[in-house]
């Protein structure tokens, strides 16, 4: 990795590499993208040609073993990441590998043993521990601007969407590619961003059913949670709801901050000096400052905030609400 640059192949060409991740690591110095991977032909020569991107493949192993690709980013649904994440690490590259980092834990362990075994990078892509809104937050905590912590409490809801109700295709809630439908997409964010704030979670259960009969996957989860510094912690996350609610409230011996995990919100600090409210706006392309501390990582400035260990952790977390260890 001490190129000038870094020569990055993606494998998968869906919504989120659009605007959110593959633009990051275009705009980021000393990174190119110079392949993409995708099933369909049109659709991955379109993207290539939209995001001038020069070389594209149906073929992820020819992606992978190209000599002049240095580091992999998988942005693949979960069911896929095992098998595309231990053949980067046969061909010895670094990887980021979208998130959840696979479909169970025990997955997540194998992926996590081929690059630890070889000693290469492996970074997951919960980019929230490095946007400023949440780095913020981090900061009120470590200087005890609501003393000290107690319990964490998150509520996440939404109504079902037309795909939802027409039982269109959505492999978001497909339980055979993620088994517990949008909790596995949306709620790996908190419970991620919970322990980068709060430290490692050491006991955990759950508990999570199909209410709706919508989809395969479960649609209702609760939580309870004791991080490894004692502090408690809730979540709450059903997707059959009304109304749509995105709510985290860290409560302190002297106050109380607010803020939101997914929604565009402000942050918010209560405590006896008054009351701060900070708008603190995400980058253009969110994936910015994550892919940013990727470069940063592979030239020896820094240690990434979010690797293949704390990645590991929070599938533990994970499949632990779920039931399955």
């Amino acid at each position: 990795m001490e190129k000038k640059s870094t020569r990055w192949g993606i494998i998968g060409c869906g919504s989120v590499t659009e605007r959110k991740s593959v633009p990051a690591y275009q705009q980021t110095e000393g990174f190119e993208v110079l392949m993409v991977m995708g099933r369909k032909p049109e659709k991955v020569e379109d993207y290539a040609l939209r995001h001038h991107i020069p070389q594209w493949t149906t073929n992820a192993e020819h992606l992978i073993e190209n000599p002049d690709i240095d580091a992999v980013y998988i942005a693949t649904p979960p069911d896929s990441h095992k098998l595309y994440a231990l053949l980067v690490a046969k061909a010895g590259k670094a990887c980021c590998l979208e998130k959840p980092m696979a479909t169970n834990y025990q997955e997540s362990v194998e992926i996590f043993k081929a690059f630890q075994e070889r000693n290469l990078p492996l970074f997951i892509a919960y980019y929230r521990r490095s946007l400023p809104r949440f780095l913020k937050v981090k900061e009120w905590l470590e200087a005890g601007c609501i003393g000290t912590v107690r319990h964490i409490h998150w509520i996440k809801t939404k109504p079902p969407n037309a795909m939802d109700l027409n039982g269109e295709y959505n492999w978001r809630t497909d339980a055979e590619v993620a088994p517990a439908g949008y909790f596995d997409d949306l709620a790996s964010h908190g419970l991620d961003l919970f322990t980068f704030l709060l430290g490692a979670i050491e006991k955990v259960q759950g508990f999570a059913r199909n209410q709706g009969g919508l989809y395969s996957s479960f649609d209702s989860i609760t939580a309870s949670w004791v991080h490894k510094k004692g502090i408690t912690g809730t979540g709450s996350w059903n997707f059959l709801t009304h109304h749509r609610e995105d709510s985290v409230e860290i409560f302190g011996s002297d106050g109380k901050i607010t803020f939101s995990v997914l929604d565009e919100a402000p942050i918010v600090l209560e405590n006896p000096s008054g009351k701060e409210i900070l708008e603190i706006p995400h980058p253009k392309h969110v994936q910015k400052y994550h892919v940013e501390n990727i470069r940063k990582h592979l030239v020896g400035d820094g240690i990434h905030p979010s690797l293949g260990k704390s990645g590991l952790h929070t599938s533990w977390v994970m499949d632990a609400i779920l039931g399955k260890l």
